[in-house]
């Protein structure tokens, strides 16, 4: 591409999202320009995207602003999403609970004082409902859910959820993270065996690219392989190498790249490192679009362009001296908007400790408004292209990176590498040399290893109501009373029998979720048929 092919990249993308000023200037009244070029530049909004997606970028719109945020009974999450909105969130994360992300029932043995602790508890279309009731769906830019295990069900949650009220589900913008192989390796948070949770996972990738193209039936996760102590590198090539798993099964399936891989998104996480940090969002880009095209055969802009997620990383967030975590997560945010992400959350300084407190959910939304606003960076596009130390760092960012894709490769994919302890040992192994190199004051960390305190700084720590627990066993209980179960023995049968044959079961758990079938009985019947995966032994 050249200048002026480029210059008319630029002109259609104007003409297709306004920008937000007539002109965009420094605060001395200096001019910026959409993008800075070198004589070997690459172009904003052109392949393959290193210096980003979009020609102009924030100078049109601003990236989605939204927190990862909810807890306890779906009246208290409905609660806090409705205060993050009023106070300029322009979507939001719905944080579940473990029992929910595990596949249990509020009122499972396994659940006991774990409902509500660190997420929403979501075990049937009633609480669904509820969780979404009086929020202006349409006007949210985009709704997300850490399911994964579980993502299928949330999926169909949503579905029935918006067909009972009446709304189509088309009109709503609903990313699944749904990226069950990361948590076989990353969270734990997982149920069935590696194989069927891709397929599961794949199942809600084949329903939305033939009914809901609009929805982000996939969210690859990065954020949770680097807060489980990967580099950089890592986090970014095994949860692309999970992403070729996934694709491959979709092509099994007979549907094309160009049909589902264009509504993707990445979550990754930002760290603390700055500098390395915009590099990896460069790198990172740069490289999917290389996987889409030359492995996959992609022909469409819009499949080889990498929609990034990005969450501040929690891991670096300390409990000593907290209200430093102002200013980590001021530049972690920082490093993901120079970085060009299309979706910034931005942890809260008392995370540390416990759930955030409005207070401290104020301040880290606040921290992304005043980046939008008052810094600047937003009135040109990779505003840290053409740097000597950029450029390198994103070069041998995806360098290493493609190393560790081609040795997962060679190992026959994801799947494999999970079952063989490879992502495990690896991951293991950097976190360990993080932190030795902490422990021997190799790394700072301040207010931990230097710069301590005699005196511990007073934060509020948020308490979680223990009534909550109660409340919501006591309502599962009443639909279980009030529903019709029949219907419900029915319709679990239906989810079972599909699953046995290969089906896609979407349509299946939409109708057991519409009889109020609840998510740890639907899941039972996956246990039922796959069993749960017992971690190997990694030496």
């Amino acid at each position: 591409m050249n200048k002026d092919q480029w210059e008319r990249l630029l002109k259609e993308a104007r003409e297709k999202t306004p920008e937000r000023k007539p002109e965009f200037t420094t605060i001395s009244g200096l001019t910026l320009e959409p993008s800075y070029f070198g004589l070997d530049a690459e172009w904003p909004g052109a392949y393959p995207f290193t210096r980003g997606i979009d020609p102009i970028l924030y100078r049109s719109d601003l990236w989605v602003m939204g927190q990862y945020s909810g807890f306890g009974s779906a009246e208290e999450a409905n609660q806090r999403y409705r205060y993050l909105l009023s106070r300029g969130q322009t979507g939001f994360s719905i944080a579940l609970d473990l029992p929910t992300q595990m596949g249990f029932d509020s009122d499972h043995d396994m659940s006991e004082g774990e409902v509500g602790k660190v997420g929403v508890a979501l075990n049937s279309l009633e609480d669904m409902q509820m969780l979404l009731k009086d929020i202006p769906l349409q006007k949210v830019r985009q709704m997300r859910t850490t399911a994964n295990a579980t993502g299928p069900i949330m999926a169909a949650m949503f579905i029935a959820t918006m067909e009972k009220d009446g709304t189509d589900p088309k009109d709503i913008k609903i990313l699944i993270q749904n990226d069950s192989l990361k948590e076989f390796f990353a969270r734990g948070a997982y149920i069935f065996p590696p194989e069927p949770s891709a397929k599961l996972s794949v199942d809600v990738i084949e329903y939305c690219s033939k009914h809901l193209p609009g929805w982000t039936p996939l969210s690859i996760s990065g954020y949770h392989i680097r807060d489980s102590g990967a580099t950089a590198q890592q986090e970014v090539a095994f949860a692309f190498a999970n992403g070729v798993a996934y694709i491959e099964e979709a092509l099994k399936r007979g549907l094309d790249v160009d049909e589902f891989a264009g509504s993707f998104y990445v979550f990754f996480a930002s760290h603390i490192d700055l500098l390395e940090e915009v590099a990896k969002f460069r790198a990172a880009r740069r490289l999917w679009a290389r996987l889409m095209k030359e492995r996959f055969g992609a022909k469409l802009d819009e499949t080889m362009k990498l929609r990034i997620f990005a969450y501040t990383m929690g891991g670096a967030l300390t409990a000593q001296q907290p209200l430093n975590n102002v200013a980590r997560v001021t530049i972690e945010a920082l490093a993901a908007v120079l970085g060009g992400v299309q979706t910034l959350a931005t942890s809260s300084y008392d995370e540390a400790l416990s759930i955030p407190s409005e207070e401290a959910v104020t301040v880290a939304l606040r921290t992304q408004q005043i980046i939008a606003h008052e810094s600047g960076v937003t009135g040109t596009v990779d505003p840290l292209g053409g740097s000597y130390a950029i450029e390198a760092l994103t070069d041998q960012s995806e360098e290493r990176m493609m190393e560790y894709i081609n040795t997962v490769d060679r190992m026959g994919g994801a799947i494999a590498a999970i079952e063989r302890g490879y992502f495990q040992r690896e991951i293991g192994e950097s976190a360990y040399r993080w932190q030795k190199d902490v422990e021997e004051n190799k790394r700072t960390v301040v207010g931990v290893n230097e710069f301590v305190s005699d005196k511990s700084e007073k934060v509020p720590v948020f308490r979680l109501d223990p009534a909550i627990e109660q409340r919501q066993v006591a309502r599962l209980t009443d639909l279980r009373r009030r529903r019709d179960n029949r219907a419900v023995a029915a319709a679990l049968t239906a989810v079972e029998q599909a699953a046995r044959k290969g089906d896609n079961t979407i349509p299946s758990l939409v109708e057991a979720i519409k009889a109020y079938a609840t998510l740890g009985e639907i899941c039972d019947v996956f246990r039922d048929l796959w069993g749960t995966y017992q971690e190997p032994a990694v030496f």
